[in-house]
């Protein structure tokens, strides 16, 4: 489900029901497997221009990473592997065209990943200052690159690692 179109708008208070939508899908599938859904990424921060697609971790326990997986499967979620990067798994879906578009994780409730997602989302939900420095980064970000997602990426990782060392 890579990003082709690079699109960054404003905050939409949407997102917030979009993100309740598919966690109540999500909730149905997992059951007690899931030790919670956790909204991260820029639409889960109040303020903050983001892509229009909701990042969504799933935490488990790590013993149960496969029975989650196989649940997921059962309701159209496709695993992908953690695409390179540890303490996470990936999945792409079909048939989701009634949610909004979103991306769908699962973490050990140990991963390093999973504590980096929600340092990160819970530090913007604490400093709206940098929530506007980081919006204005995207915007032209997005104006910039709106056909490159690693050049988009790429222009606004010095604000992404200003914000990580000072958390």
């Amino acid at each position: 489900m890579r990003t082709k179109h690079v699109v960054v708008l404003p905050y939409d208070e949407n997102w917030k029901q979009d993100f309740i939508d598919i966690k109540t899908e999500l909730s149905q599938a997992l059951g007690e497997l899931a030790i919670s859904i956790e909204h991260v990424g820029s639409t889960s921060v109040e303020g903050l221009a983001a892509k229009p697609i909701i990042d969504i971790d799933v935490v488990v326990k790590k013993e149960k990473i496969n029975d989650a997986i196989s649940a997921l499967k059962n309701i159209g979620y496709i695993h992908e592997g953690n695409l390179g990067i540890s303490g996470r798994e990936a999945f792409a879906y079909e048939g989701k065209e009634h949610l909004q578009q979103h991306h769908l994780y699962v973490c050990p409730e140990d991963s390093l990943e999973l504590k980096r997602h929600l340092a990160f989302r819970d530090y913007l939900r604490l400093h709206p200052e940098t929530v506007n420095e980081y919006s204005k980064v995207k915007v032209e970000a997005a104006k910039l690159y709106p056909e490159d997602i690693d050049k988009y990426i790429e222009h606004k990782a010095s604000v992404i690692e200003k914000i990580y060392s000072v958390m």
